[in-house]
């Protein structure tokens, strides 16, 4: 099957890529994407190369499982920040293809960071007991396999930033850069949170520039919003695996601070708070607005004290989940605002 899937990827994939080279008119953007597009088809070509062996069935079950299609959380906190900074941008009323083409980007991304993730960390998910039976850990897809799911998401997202202004395009390597840097960063600095934050945030910058074509200050405060937050919710998700980790030697911020957790989940979450309200600011914001972050604020607090006390690891996960709906109550404000001129 794979012989079958390779070559309709890679003709796809070319096809793309050409279309966004052909976009540019001056020399150091074609040089930038014409690089970008070099080492994406040589990577192709070489995965299309590499030596055939024995290797697992093709099942949708194990695809849906390494892609964690039954759990969208990664999804949604992924695509809140692109979508505040889309109806900021556009004073409330977002372009319904910039918002489909964000979903769907959303989407694939968090799709083929997890398939990242997972190809990274399949030795380490073996000794962990939440993450033994994922595809690679368990042995129901190879290395191999994951690596044309990769690919495939990865030209499904160039083929959503070819629709993209060319600010978009040249910002969106970053992104993949940044996609593909994370699952490393657990081995080398103690707080590999940050580069998620940061790579969650990246979306409201593309979002904003996919918009206007420019980058306004509030795209970066909101980025900075998303950077503190992504490290809170991420500490929290952490403490799931806070045994095994330090059990193997993986770093992760909930490592980092130990017993200070509460302290440091509470500080991040005032920082998203803080930046949150600079971009209020900016974009001259009702009262409204402002009450809300309030109601967000209380309910941060309230979880910083939780952490005070052990937290099982369903606990945990659901205290996680929770910052799904904090993002959406975030969203239908911002909307609101914007939109409607909420006081």
């Amino acid at each position: 099957m794979r012989h079958l899937i390779l070559p309709a990827i890679n003709r796809c994939t070319i096809v793309l890529l050409y279309s966004i080279w052909r976009r540019h008119n001056n020399r150091r953007a074609r040089a930038l994407t014409g690089s970008v597009c070099f080492v994406i088809v040589q990577r192709m070509i070489s995965s299309h190369d590499a030596t055939d062996r024995a290797s697992p069935p093709w099942t949708w079950n194990a695809i849906a499982a390494l892609i964690r299609l039954d759990n969208q959380s990664g999804t949604l906190l992924l695509l809140f920040p692109s979508l505040w900074s889309l109806v900021l941008a556009n004073h409330g009323r977002p372009p319904f293809w910039l918002i489909v083409t964000f979903i769907l980007g959303a989407f694939v991304m968090r799709s083929l960071g997890v398939v990242f993730n997972d190809l990274a960390d399949r030795n380490f998910d073996r000794q962990v007991a939440r993450t033994r039976n994922r595809p690679l850990a368990a042995g129901r897809l190879a290395p191999h396999q994951a690596l044309v799911v990769a690919l495939a998401f990865a030209v499904a997202a160039a083929g959503l930033v070819a629709t993209l202004n060319w600010l978009t395009i040249l910002l969106s390597p970053i992104a993949l850069f940044l996609a593909a840097l994370y699952p490393f960063c657990k081995r080398w600095i103690h707080i590999p949170q940050a580069v998620l934050g940061i790579a969650f945030g990246w979306g409201s910058i593309m979002a904003w520039a996919a918009s206007s074509g420019t980058i306004a200050p509030a795209a970066w405060w909101l980025f900075a919003a998303t950077t503190c937050w992504a490290v809170a919710y991420d500490t929290i998700y952490a403490l799931q695996d806070r045994e095994d980790d330090r059990r193997i030697g993986v770093k992760s911020s909930a490592l980092l601070f130990g017993t200070g957790v509460p302290t440091a989940v509470g500080l991040f979450l005032l920082g998203m708070v803080a930046c949150l309200i600079v971009v209020g600011q900016l974009s001259d914001l009702g009262m409204g607005y402002y009450g809300a972050l309030t109601l967000l604020a209380g309910i941060f607090l309230w979880q910083a004290r939780r952490l005070r006390c052990p937290v099982t690891p369903p606990q945990a996960f659901t205290m996680f989940q929770q910052h799904v709906l904090a993002g959406l109550v975030i969203l239908i404000t911002l909307w609101i605002s914007t939109a409607n001129g909420l006081p």
